[in-house]
């Protein structure tokens, strides 16, 4: 799933439409049209082959039958019935076990004052990363749920955060991708967490990967 964010930019005297589907690590360019060219800027994983339906569990490990769009949809729409404010937090983290680096995904959510629950998705390559790199796709992973689900908060009226487990000492490591990661959060329109307010990657998804 590639979010589109559409602009204008002025290359010759031409007005160009740049049509910008993001999801980072990999471009690539086309001209759609000669006589008002399209750049066409296709960012995508290179190293994730993800399946159509994705699998995903509550926290006591039993399994969520539904695609996860419907499946959070049921939940607000309980939730809100029952009475509660809800507020989601979206996270991922991940731990290199030997050759496999495995990445936790979780919606976290939150009942005003009355605890919360969450939804779990885990997934497992042997692709070696830098840190920088793993901070990076930790962070494309929140965002491409976020962005699958953004429209249900709009609709019901929930706000939702994407949290990143980054540091912002810059004596640690992870500070590096920080900067990378906040402008890829907010240029999406997402409130941005990181370290020590990101509980959704740093606590939850924390827990399951360790």
């Amino acid at each position: 799933m590639y979010a589109q964010i559409n602009t204008d930019l002025m290359a010759n005297d031409k007005k160009i439409c740049v049509n910008l589907c993001v999801n980072p690590f990999q471009i690539r360019v086309q001209k759609l049209h000669r006589r008002r060219p399209v750049i066409v800027i296709l960012i995508f994983f290179r190293n994730f082959k993800k399946p159509f339906f994705m699998l995903w569990r509550k926290f006591n490990g039993d399994p969520i039958q539904l695609p996860v769009k419907e499946a959070v949809e049921q939940a607000i729409k309980r939730e809100t019935a029952a009475g509660y404010h809800l507020k989601v937090c979206i996270g991922t983290d991940s731990q290199v076990k030997g050759k496999e680096t495995e990445f936790a995904t979780v919606i976290v959510f939150l009942r005003e004052g009355h605890g919360g629950f969450m939804f779990i998705h885990n997934e497992k390559t042997l692709h070696k990363y830098s840190i920088k790199e793993r901070m990076l796709v930790e962070v494309a992973k929140s965002i491409e749920i976020a962005y699958e689900l953004c429209d249900l908060f709009t609709y019901y009226d929930v706000d939702m955060e994407v949290h990143a487990d980054i540091n912002t000492n810059p004596h640690f490591k992870s500070n590096e991708a920080l900067r990378e990661a906040m402008g890829y959060i907010l240029g999406m329109g997402f409130a941005f967490k990181a370290k020590p307010e990101a509980f959704a990657s740093s606590s939850c998804a924390n827990k399951v990967v360790n």
